[in-house]
């Protein structure tokens, strides 16, 4: 996207006569939010009408999704653009000043407690807002491997809680000793700080079109319910084993129980459990995180203190971890008992027992278009069709193909996937079985002559050779999830 960000103690706009520039609201602003209203954005207390420079700029699809909002936030992705010869551009289109109460955010303290959660940015498509669960555009998702902490999908299921890192605590209980209650100078102090880099995704990413076929329970999430980012902590199993975990243990503990320290009216906390192989394995890669991108755990990702589980769901990824306990039992919580599980498509809300089903560890393999959006069109001057997306397995299966047809599987193309090491130089390539990462994909192919519309669709293929299956419906349940059959999105041609 273009602009970018400029940091306010650096270069400002130029001072032009604004004495005489009319004065908008932000509601004003707000109306102006397409092509054909206008795309007005404001940066700095100014308002800028944007809408002949979005036309003729390449990256003006992804400049829209400012439309009507303030321009800080999105520039703040995209640091290549933080020049002097870009405000100059901008200061071009100055229209006006936003009046002054808009220019500041209110202060407003309430007895809802959803009142103190963090700022989001506003580019995020947001599904909830009370809790909040929000998912980044799909044509920004793969602008970088490494997803921007600020875009990363958030998935809230309670208020996001606020904690003194002074006087953090995490409790581990289940072992020889004792209760053990580390501090969060313990965790940075007394292990090996560890960094990967992992995805994680939710397991209702893509249930819209699980809701296409017949209704679910749940959030309608879109196709980027999953990002990619660099974390840092401490490996749990690292922590066990300082505090006493041993085969005595281990003979009789089968799970690890995480609690976090976001509750509910009742005060229940957010809980979840995954099982002790993968937590004790040293090919398990567990870390409780305190970074994330290079900094401190933003809020809603779980600060202070978050569990990574990589290649499992993002539900047990416990954020704003207060407690862990080894046990010979699962979690007991109600998203671990009566919630992320699997069932047939014949089964509904009035025979489903969820005794019957596992909890869902490891995902299944995935992949998604994220450069073309259904009911898109292309130019039929193109000679080719670009195609971008992301893929994904869980368990740490590698992807290794990632197929694209234009004709809705009649025929396909081989993408090409971009290692790691041409992304990320600090993330060589994984050992067998710890691929935690996505690959990102494209792929240019010659668009068929005479073509009236095209039927794009893409499918994956693990390490293991797991693929996609074909259609939604035979993989239809009634919470949604799990969904990971072809991605399709039909392109007219112009």
């Amino acid at each position: 996207m273009s602009p970018v960000p400029v940091k306010a103690e650096q270069a400002e706009i130029p001072v032009t006569q604004t004495n005489s520039l009319p004065v908008y609201s932000q509601e004003e602003v707000t109306k102006h939010c397409s092509i054909e209203k206008g795309v007005w954005v404001t940066y700095k207390g100014g308002v800028y009408d944007i809408t002949d420079f979005v036309t003729v700029h390449p990256g003006g699809d992804k400049i829209l999704l400012a439309a009507g909002k303030a321009l800080e936030p999105f520039w703040a992705l995209y640091g290549v653009h933080e020049q002097e010869h870009v405000l100059e551009i901008l200061s071009e289109y100055k229209v006006g000043i936003l009046r002054a109460e808009d220019s500041k955010k209110d202060d407003i303290k309430s007895a809802d407690p959803y009142s103190t959660d963090p700022t989001r940015h506003p580019a995020l498509i947001v599904n909830s807002v009370k809790p909040f669960n929000a998912e980044p555009p799909p044509a920004i998702l793969t602008d970088n491997y490494i997803t921007p902490s600020d875009i990363f999908f958030k998935r809230n299921h309670l208020p996001v809680p606020h904690i003194d890192p002074k006087t953090y605590r995490l409790e581990i209980e289940g072992l020889p000793g004792g209760t053990v209650s580390l501090t969060l100078d313990d965790l940075k102090t007394l292990f090996p700080k560890r960094t990967l880099i992992a995805t994680i995704q939710c397991a209702g990413n893509r249930r819209s079109e699980m809701n296409k076929v017949k209704q679910v329970k749940g959030l309608n999430w879109g196709i980027a319910a999953i990002s990619n980012a660099k974390w840092s902590g401490a490996y749990l199993r690292d922590v066990l084993y300082h505090y006493g975990f041993s085969p005595e243990v281990a003979a009789k503990a089968r799970h690890v129980q995480f609690e976090g320290l976001d509750v509910d009216v009742t005060g229940t906390p957010y809980g979840a459990s995954i099982p002790i192989n993968k937590a004790m394995s040293e090919e398990g890669d567990v870390l409780l995180a305190y970074k994330m991108n290079g900094e401190d755990l933003p809020a809603d990702h779980g600060f202070p203190v978050r569990a990574i589980v990589p290649g499992v769901v993002g539900a047990r990824n416990i954020k704003w971890l207060g407690k862990i306990v080894i046990s010979e039992e699962e979690s007991q919580s109600h998203w671990q008992q009566n919630d992320y599980k699997g069932f047939s498509p014949g089964t509904d809300w009035d025979t489903v027992d969820f005794k019957s089903a596992p909890a869902i560890q490891e995902l299944p393999v995935q992949s998604a278009i994220t450069n073309l959006a259904d009911g898109s069109s292309i130019d039929r001057d193109m000679d080719k069709v670009t195609v971008k997306g992301y893929a994904w397995s869980g368990g740490g299966r590698e992807v290794v193909r990632v197929d694209v047809s234009l004709d809705g599987g009649k025929t396909w193309h081989v993408a090409k996937l971009q290692s790691s090491e041409e992304i990320e130089s600090s993330a060589p390539s994984p050992p067998p079985g710890r691929a935690w990462a996505w690959k990102l994909w494209e792929i240019e192919i010659p668009l068929p002559e005479g073509a009236q519309e095209l039927e794009v669709v893409c499918k994956a293929v693990d390490s293991s050779y797991n693929t996609q299956p074909d259609s939604v419906a035979p993989i239809w349940n009634l919470r949604g999830v799990l969904t990971n059959a072809w991605h399709q999105v039909r392109v007219k041609v112009k």
